[in-house]
């Protein structure tokens, strides 16, 4: 007799599972929808009990009750809300969401690191242990300003007793900082072209220009944030040392040796015997365009300048990727502009721009050859005619900030003491010449500008 009871409470507890299942499901469907209308309507009071019951009973339904719940408990938060309260809700909602929506870690831990920084109710390392994981995911996406934090924090933390791990990590970052631009770069190209053909863009053209601009300058001001961290680190003293010593661990390690020869060539470590040592164990390691540039330097520097154009030459023509071959083309121009070879570094400065009309350094590099004191010399027998050389110069700087926001405050810089050095406006009365009025400047640079409207 017990047994049938025991069957019998069985079978019905079969029937009533999947209808007691559906009812539960259908609960937190009703739910879920009465709290995601409230907190887009910013009924944040009514959503709040709604948000904590989906939490607890329904945690797998949708990532959008973390996603709701995050503004919720923020614009609480910043409403006047109880900030122990509010933050641990922001925690409970970032670790749940972890749980039962893994996707997109790097963001998820860059966003929450971010949140505790601004609402001041994290720790120095809690912060720092949230990008540390972000950035082992996806440095690509993190926030740029994140990307500069973790950054400092890694130099902070190895400086003194780890400066390869420091160094190492800079390039990392660099890197991700630099696909970055060059992605915005590709994205803001078709809109600026439309522009300089006078083509009136459309609104949401208008939008997208400024979107893209606006993450190129920040991510500018993270590249030079750092580079001003990593300054005092990376001395000739510092560098020759280290790569001394890890050298013969890493002679057929081509990325090292590509950092550890781009390091030196950029602090201009290169009169150190150990640099051609790095570059020419960098060509046998990976015998790429870019290591072709390098090799032609020291060729160059030898005074086999037939042998180092072949070189150069050569990495130009095998680079297929345009923005790749344009970073060779003004690493020639920079060799060119350093032994004062004026011409032949614009005209490499040229063609890089032919390949990445974006490359604002570019037209720097041209502004400061024009702005040179020998360009200043040879241009101008009058204080009118070497003034308006700073014309030319303010017009390559102004047309740099223009295509490249990421060098917007290193352009200003340039733009600022170009305009201070243009003739005044009594100079441009006493020639008798009318503002507006083009003008044409001789000798090597042989280029037109207007003449100021002071």
């Amino acid at each position: 007799m017990m047994k049938k009871i025991t069957l019998l409470l069985a079978a019905i507890l079969m029937l009533l599972s999947p209808s007691v299942s559906a009812q539960n499901a259908n609960d937190c469907s009703i739910v879920y929808n009465l709290f995601k209308g409230e907190v887009q309507t910013k009924k944040y009071d009514k959503a709040y009990p709604r948000l904590k019951k989906l939490m607890a009973d329904c945690p797998t339904l949708s990532v959008n009750i973390y996603k709701l719940g995050d503004v919720l408990a923020k614009a609480m938060l910043k409403a006047g809300g109880d900030k122990v309260e509010f933050a641990g809700l922001v925690k409970k909602i970032y670790e749940q969401r972890l749980v039962h929506f893994p996707k997109d870690l790097a963001k998820m831990h860059s966003d929450y690191a971010t949140f505790l920084a601004q609402a001041k109710v994290g720790t120095d390392d809690e912060i720092f242990t949230l990008l540390e994981k972000a950035y082992a995911v996806d440095p690509n996406r993190m926030g740029v300003r994140n990307l500069y934090k973790y950054f400092q924090g890694v130099t902070d933390r190895n400086k003194d007793t780890n400066p390869q791990k420091v160094f190492d990590t800079y390039d990392d970052v660099l890197e991700s900082v630099g696909e970055k631009l060059d992605d915005y770069s590709k994205k803001l190209a078709p809109l600026q072209a439309k522009e300089d053909k006078g083509q009136v863009l459309e609104g949401r053209e208008k939008r997208l220009l400024r979107a893209y601009s606006v993450n190129s300058k920040a991510l500018g001001q993270v590249e030079a944030g750092l580079d001003q961290i990593i300054v005092e680190l990376s001395t000739c003293e510092r560098l020759i040392p280290l790569y001394t010593r890890d050298f013969p661990a890493n002679k057929t390690n081509a990325k090292w040796l590509k950092r550890a020869v781009s390091r030196m060539y950029n602090k201009e470590c290169t009169d150190d015997p150990l640099y051609e040592t790095l570059v020419e164990a960098y060509v046998a390691a990976d015998p790429s365009p870019e290591a072709s540039v390098f090799f032609a330097s020291i060729l160059y520097k030898k005074g086999k300048e037939t042998e180092a154009m072949e070189y150069y030459k050569k990495a130009v023509d095998q680079e297929p990727d345009a923005f790749k071959k344009a970073e060779n083309l003004y690493k020639i121009a920079q060799l060119f502009a350093k032994k004062g070879r004026r011409i032949q570094a614009r005209n490499y400065a040229n063609q890089a721009l032919q390949n990445k009309p974006s490359m604002g350094k570019a037209y720097l590099l041209i502004a400061g050859l024009y702005a040179s004191k020998n360009s200043i010399a040879d241009c101008g027998s009058s204080e009118f005619e070497q003034r308006m050389v700073y014309t030319a110069a303010l017009k390559k700087a102004r047309r740099a900030a223009t295509v490249d926001p990421s060098i917007a405050s290193r352009a200003a810089k340039y733009i600022k003491n170009y305009l201070s050095q243009e003739p005044s406006k009594k100079l441009i009365f006493t020639k008798g010449i009318k503002p507006g009025t083009p003008y044409t400047i001789k000798c090597w640079i042989n280029e037109t500008v207007k003449v100021p409207q002071k």
